[in-house]
């Protein structure tokens, strides 16, 4: 087997890699209730599988311009490698709509609390403000 044949079979492995990635990442984004800690490794494995598709596809060119191979295996191996990037671009597409929903809800939630929110308790020099409780006292906090 060539290597290119062997690069595209890696490529081929990080794309399956990638989709069960996406894959738990969608679940994340779809929970009603999205786990940082989790969402953020998947992040993490997700940029990590990227960085080795990119690697992969910078030798697959050097291969494919000194090989000068058209051979039916490298087209076919092309071929399953261009379907699953399809199919994991759509995925990261639907994905990101989660992501801007549930940056939405976030938003709402926090413009629902912000009203309620406490008053400041320190100025912008660090120290501790006065705060005049409705009365002619003052309380030093």
């Amino acid at each position: 087997m060539s290597r290119l044949l062997e690069v595209l079979d890696q490529m081929t492995a990080v794309l399956n890699s990638l989709k069960e990635v996406m894959d738990a990442e969608q679940q994340q984004l779809s929970a009603g209730h999205v786990n940082g800690s989790a969402l953020q490794r998947v992040t993490e494995d997700k940029s990590s599988l990227l960085a080795t598709l990119d690697y992969l596809e910078q030798q697959r060119r050097e291969l494919q311009n000194q090989e000068a191979a058209s051979g039916t295996d490298v087209s076919q191996r092309w071929q399953t490698i261009t379907q699953k990037t399809q199919h994991l671009r759509d995925i990261n597409q639907h994905n990101g709509w989660l992501l801007e929903d549930q940056l939405a809800r976030n938003e709402q939630a926090l413009a629902v609390l912000k009203p309620h929110q406490e008053p400041n308790l320190y100025g912008a020099d660090g120290q501790t403000t006065t705060v005049n409780r409705g009365s002619n006292k003052k309380i030093k906090i």
